[in-house]
C-alpha cells in the first residue's frame, strides 16, 4: 500500500489532488485508515485530462455546460440537471459509524437540505428504481455493503425551513400542514391490512386536518409505528432545519409554546423508539439547555467544531477548484477565496457554497450574496444586548483582528439576556465567526480565538451594525456616505460638517466623554469604507501607536492616518490648537512608516479634535 504523498510523486500530481481523488472514490481500492489514505500498489491513475495536462483554458461561454444549482435542494433534480458537487460519501461515513440519531448543526445555506434529501432518496423504498441516481456517484464505488442499503427503508422526511410566522397559532397550523403532506406521501397506510382500525382513524384525522395539538405532538411516533407494521422494517426519520420555528418563537414571543411542542414531538420520534432505524436532524443550534432532547442518550451531535463529517456541508478547496476549472474561471481562485473561504469545520477549510455558486453564476462579481438569503436576527439580538466590551470586540473583528472568546455549543437564544458573552457562541455556529484555535475546557466548552471568516461576512457585519445605529436614530446612511466622500476628496470642511451632524444626533444616546468614545464613533463612521481600505486601529508604527489607519486596497486611493484628541470645555481656538497637535504627533512619531513599508506613498494625514459636541478637523 502507498500513501498519498508517495503516489503524488509517482503520478506527478499534488498530494491534495491525490487526497481528493481518494475521497471522490476515483482510485479503486483506496481505503481510509484513521485520517490517512492507503492506496493499492497497483492502483491506476484516473484518466482526467484536466489533471494530466495542467492546462486551463478560460471558456468563452457556458454553452453545453451544466447550469449552477442556485436554490435547488431537490437531490434528483440537482444531480441530473445541474453541476452537482458529489457529497454521497456522507452516506458511507454514516453507515460506517452507525449512530442511531444524528444532529448536524451548520450555518444556513450550507447544503443541509440538499444533503438530507439525498439521504431520503438513497434510503427510501420506492416504486421507481432510484439506484440510477447513485450509480455514477462516489458511494456506488464503495462496494455492495453500502449499495445494499439503497431503497430498502420507509422514510419520514420533514423540513421546517419555511416555518417562519409571527404567532404560535400560525406556526402550529403550518406544522400541521407539513405533517398532513408527509402522511399523504404514505397513502399506502390508508388501505393497509396490517394496521388496526384505530391507527387508520388516526391517519385519517391527520389527513383531514382534524388533529389537535396533542395529536400532532405524537404524529412522528405514530407514523413510525404504522410504517414499521406495514413494511416490516422501521423507518428512517429525517428532520431538516428543526430549529427554524424555535428561532422565530424567540423573536416573536412564543418561545415557551414552540419549545414545549418540540420537546414532546422529538421525544416520541427519537427517545426509546423501537420503530426507528436511523434518525437525522439538521439545524443551526443544538438547543440542549431547553431539554428538547432530554434523556436522548442516543443522540450524536456533529457541529462546526467537530472533525466528523467536516467536508460534507459546504465546499472544500478541491471542490471549488474543480468548479472554477469547469467554468473557466480558475484565474478568479484568489478573489473567490478572499471573499467566501475561511470557514473551519473541524479542521477542514470550507467555502460558503451559496456564495460560491452565485459568484460564478454572476460572472465572478464579488459581493455579499449570503446576507440576502434571510434575516439576520442573531446579529440584531447581539447588538441589542451588546456591552461596551462586546461592541469594542465587534469593531476589532471588523478590523481583521482575532478575539478570545468562550464557546459553549449548548447555548440557547434566550441566554443572551442572561449572559451577553454568549453571543460569540451564537455567531460561531451561525457562520459569522470562525475558530482559528480552540482548547477544550473541563465543562465541555471551548476557549477559542475567533475572527471573521472572509470579506463577505465583514460586509454583513458592517451592514448590520450600521442598520442598528440607524434604528436607534444615531446615524443615517447619508451621514456615513458624507464621511466616505469627504475622505476620498480630501475635503476636511465637509468631513468636519459630517462628524458634527453625527454628534448632534448621538449626543442624546451616548455620554460624550473620553477619547475612547470618539475613537469608537469614528470607527463606526468609516465602516462603509472597508471595501476600499483595510481599517486598522491602535497599532504600532514608527515610534508610537496611531489611532486609526486606512490602508488602501488599490493604488488609486490615498492612504489615510487619523489621530484623535479630546478635551473638556474647549473653545474654538483651543480646539483648533488640539487638532494641530494631533497632526504634529503623526509626523513626530512617524505613524506613516507602516503604510510606507506597504508601498503607499500618497498619504493623507488627519488630525481631529473633540470637545463635547464640537469637532475640528485639520489635514495635511
Amino acid at each position: 500500500m502507498k500513501t498519498c504523498k508517495q503516489l503524488a510523486i509517482e503520478w506527478g500530481l499534488t498530494e491534495r489532488n491525490i487526497n481528493y481523488l481518494c475521497k471522490a472514490g476515483k482510485i479503486n481500492g483506496a481505503i481510509k485508515v484513521g485520517r490517512s489514505w492507503q492506496i493499492p500498489d497497483d492502483a491506476k491513475k484516473p484518466v482526467d485530462g484536466r489533471l494530466s495536462s495542467r492546462k486551463y483554458v478560460k471558456k468563452a461561454s457556458r454553452e453545453g455546460m451544466k447550469s449552477l444549482p442556485i436554490g435547488i435542494s431537490d437531490y434528483v433534480r440537482a444531480q441530473a440537471d445541474y453541476y452537482y458537487v458529489d457529497k454521497t460519501l456522507l452516506i458511507k461515513e454514516f453507515l460506517d459509524k452507525k449512530p442511531l440519531v444524528s444532529l448536524f448543526t451548520r450555518p444556513r445555506r450550507f447544503g443541509k437540505t440538499l444533503n438530507m434529501d439525498m439521504l431520503r432518496v438513497f434510503f427510501e423504498i420506492s416504486q421507481e428504481n432510484t439506484s440510477k441516481y447513485f450509480v455514477d456517484k462516489a458511494i456506488w464505488r464503495c462496494g455492495m455493503e453500502y449499495c445494499n442499503h439503497q431503497g430498502k427503508y420507509p422514510v419520514v422526511f420533514l423540513t421546517f425551513k419555511d416555518v417562519k410566522f409571527d404567532s404560535w397559532k400560525a406556526t402550529l397550523d403550518k406544522i400541521g400542514n407539513l405533517l398532513q403532506e408527509e402522511f399523504g406521501r404514505h397513502q399506502e397506510l390508508a388501505a393497509s391490512d396490517k394496521l388496526a382500525e384505530y391507527e387508520k382513524s388516526y391517519y385519517a384525522k391527520i389527513m383531514n386536518g382534524e388533529a389537535s395539538e396533542v395529536d400532532l405532538t405524537a404524529s412522528l411516533e405514530k407514523l413510525s409505528q404504522m410504517l414499521t407494521k406495514h413494511y416490516g422494517k422501521a423507518p428512517v426519520i429525517i428532520i431538516d432545519e428543526y430549529d427554524t420555528p424555535i428561532q422565530e418563537g424567540y423573536s416573536k414571543d412564543f418561545y415557551d409554546e414552540i419549545i414545549g411542542f418540540m420537546r414532546n414531538f422529538f421525544s416520541g420520534a427519537f427517545k426509546d423508539n423501537r420503530n426507528l432505524t436511523y434518525g437525522f436532524l439538521t439545524g443551526i443550534l443544538r438547543i440542549a439547555q431547553e431539554s428538547i432532547f432530554s434523556g436522548l442518550n442516543n443522540l450524536t451531535v456533529n457541529s462546526v467544531m467537530d472533525d466528523e463529517y467536516d467536508q460534507f456541508f459546504g465546499f472544500t478547496s478541491s471542490e471549488v477548484r474543480d468548479m472554477l476549472e469547469y467554468y473557466g474561471y480558475l484565474d478568479k481562485e484568489s478573489e473567490l477565496k478572499d471573499w467566501y473561504d475561511g470557514y473551519l469545520f473541524g479542521s477542514t477549510e470550507i467555502y460558503n457554497p451559496w456564495s460560491v455558486i452565485n459568484y460564478i453564476s454572476k460572472g465572478c462579481i464579488p459581493q455579499a450574496y449570503w446576507v440576502n438569503t434571510g434575516k439576520n436576527e442573531i446579529l440584531e439580538d447581539v447588538l441589542k444586548t451588546a456591552t461596551d466590551d462586546i461592541t469594542e470586540k465587534l469593531y476589532a473583528l471588523l478590523q481583521g483582528e482575532q478575539v478570545v472568546a468562550r464557546i459553549d455549543q449548548n447555548v440557547v437564544y434566550r441566554s443572551l439576556s442572561e449572559d451577553p458573552a454568549n453571543i460569540y457562541s451564537l455567531l460561531l455556529v451561525a457562520g459569522y465567526l470562525k475558530a482559528t484555535a480552540k482548547q477544550l475546557q473541563a465543562d465541555g466548552s471551548y476557549l477559542c480565538e475567533v475572527s471573521i471568516p472572509n470579506r463577505e461576512i465583514a460586509a454583513v457585519y458592517k451592514s448590520e451594525i450600521l442598520s442598528h445605529l440607524l434604528q436607534i436614530g444615531a446615524i443615517t446612511r447619508t451621514t456615513a456616505n458624507k464621511i466616505a466622500e469627504s475622505l476620498y476628496a480630501n475635503n476636511h470642511k465637509k468631513l468636519q460638517k459630517a462628524i458634527t451632524e453625527y454628534m448632534d444626533k448621538t449626543i442624546s444616546f451616548y455620554d460624550v466623554g473620553a477619547e475612547g468614545f470618539y475613537h469608537g464613533l469614528v470607527l463606526g463612521l468609516i465602516a462603509l469604507m472597508d471595501n476600499q481600505y483595510k481599517i486598522k486601529s491602535n497599532r504600532e508604527s514608527g515610534d508610537g501607536r496611531y489611532d486609526i489607519s486606512l490602508i488602501p486596497r488599490e493604488n488609486r486611493y490615498p492612504g489615510i492616518i487619523m489621530e484623535l484628541k479630546w478635551g473638556k470645555n474647549l473653545d474654538e481656538e483651543k480646539l483648533s490648537s488640539l487638532a494641530d497637535e494631533a497632526l504634529t504627533q503623526i509626523d513626530d512619531n512617524r505613524y506613516d512608516e507602516e503604510m510606507k513599508s506597504e508601498g503607499v506613498q500618497d498619504i493623507l494625514k488627519i488630525g481631529i479634535a473633540f470637545s463635547g459636541k464640537k469637532v475640528t478637523v485639520k489635514t495635511k
